[in-house]
């Protein structure tokens, strides 16, 4: 398995996630206007940046986590089962921790 190929992949992830989170932080802290209906509207929308920023954060985390297990040559491997993790799964999801069946709770 070509683990410099999802190294690379998870570390272009992570770069586009901080930017991401700082475009977030920036819209955060824009003053919110004196009109009160404007307020509620931005009110709204602070609270979809808030989640996007936490979804955000989390995949970070979870890109980190597998980046480690690539240093330490467990990635590929179940945490679960000690099994490999299939290939098409981690195309799909490289951070994957584990395989299919052990995500699915089989």
């Amino acid at each position: 398995m070509d683990h410099q190929h999802y190294k690379t992949l998870m570390i272009d992830r992570l770069a586009e996630l901080g930017v991401r989170v700082k475009h977030i932080d920036a819209e955060l802290g824009i003053p919110k206007p004196a009109d009160l209906e404007e307020q509620a509207i931005d009110i709204e929308d602070d609270e979809v940046l808030e989640h996007l920023g936490v979804a955000a954060q989390k995949e970070a985390f979870l890109l980190q986590q597998a980046l480690k297990r690539i240093e330490n040559g467990t990635y590929g491997i179940c945490l679960e089962c000690d099994e490999a993790i299939s290939k098409e799964r981690l195309d799909a999801v490289p951070y994957a921790p584990l395989c299919k069946s052990c995500a699915r709770g089989e």
